[in-house]
């Protein structure tokens, strides 16, 4: 899959990946009241109403970039009528030809994570039959019960040819609280961050992992663009581990940042934006497209996102 995804990169010329984060702010009073219109206030209205948004959206920009990444919790808060508006979502994005990345941050022990890969990324059983549940190409998962709970999803990964990107360290302000302290060595050498630690136990899991030419792995690692010097050691100890970089634009995250999560092959990383492009018609920048051109001011912003990318960090 991560071959897929450096093929979109290159073809597209931008390594950015659009999050669908629909919070209910961010959707425009003319979507929601044709859905209310219809379906009434009620959940289904809601979704349809979701629907309605990501769908202009990936209209907007799937020629422009590579990938989505649907972030699950926004969907959930809706119940059952929210994770239908994410599997339409994901089923869209991939009729557009886009890759998913469903931003789902799971891990937990064997049995559990087992469950969590099959749901988003692997098959279930169904009497004699087998069915893809959420089917996105790529999730998120949260390393932090160990092995245990990331083996699972690399045994997936391997059976469908799908990836997972793994948290090191989170664009996040309270990220160091934990990822940041300090492990004594075993060997008795300097103490390093935790953040240090995960990153070299990802690309012992991504070597086990790759791609069909052996350059990247479907094993990737998640790294915020709020933290570039880290970032830089971060890259150097997973020189063949693709890096998932959110925290750009309304976290604070810039072009100049993101240039040492890049390889000197260009490639390497996807970054992340989400309310910056898909709400960027609240911005003055794209003010004059207004509420009803919000899918053009999304565009918009993805086209001066890239040249931000390509002309500070690539």
């Amino acid at each position: 899959m991560i071959n897929k995804l450096i093929s979109r990169i290159r073809k597209t010329g931008a390594p950015i990946v659009v999050g669908l984060d629909p919070m209910p702010a961010y959707i425009p009073e003319h979507l929601m009241k044709a859905a209310f219109a219809e379906y009434g206030e009620t959940l289904k209205g809601a979704g349809e109403a979701i629907f309605a948004y990501n769908k202009g959206i990936i209209d907007a920009v799937c020629d422009l970039v590579p990938a989505v990444k649907p972030q699950i919790a926004m969907y959930e808060q809706y119940g059952l009528e929210g994770l239908i508006a994410f599997k339409r979502t994901v089923d869209y994005a991939h009729e557009k030809g886009l890759v998913v990345i469903g931003d789902i941050k799971r891990g937990d022990i064997g049995s559990t994570s087992e469950a969590y890969a099959v749901a988003h990324l692997g098959k279930v059983t169904v009497g004699s039959k087998q069915y893809a549940g959420f089917d996105e190409d790529f999730v998120t998962v949260n390393p932090y019960l160990g092995s245990d709970g990331v083996n699972p999803f690399i045994k997936v990964c391997k059976e469908e040819n799908k990836g997972i990107f793994v948290l090191v360290k989170t664009s996040n302000p309270s990220s160091g609280e934990f990822q940041d302290r300090l492990i004594r060595s075993t060997d008795g050498s300097k103490d390093r961050p935790l953040y240090e630690i995960v990153g070299e136990q990802v690309a012992k899991w991504g070597g086990d992992c790759m791609g069909t030419d052996g350059t990247y792995s479907n094993v990737g690692a998640v790294v915020g663009a709020t933290y570039p010097e880290m970032g830089k050691i971060l890259r150097e100890l997973m020189p063949k581990t693709f890096i998932l970089v959110p925290g750009y634009g309304a976290q604070g995250g810039m072009g100049a940042d993101l240039k040492p999560f890049f390889n000197a092959d260009g490639l390497g990383a996807i970054v992340n934006s989400s309310r910056g492009i898909i709400a960027a018609y609240k911005q003055e920048k794209y003010a004059n497209y207004g509420s009803e051109g919000f899918a053009d001011a999304a565009r918009a912003a993805v086209t001066d996102m890239r040249d931000d990318i390509r002309e500070n960090a690539l």
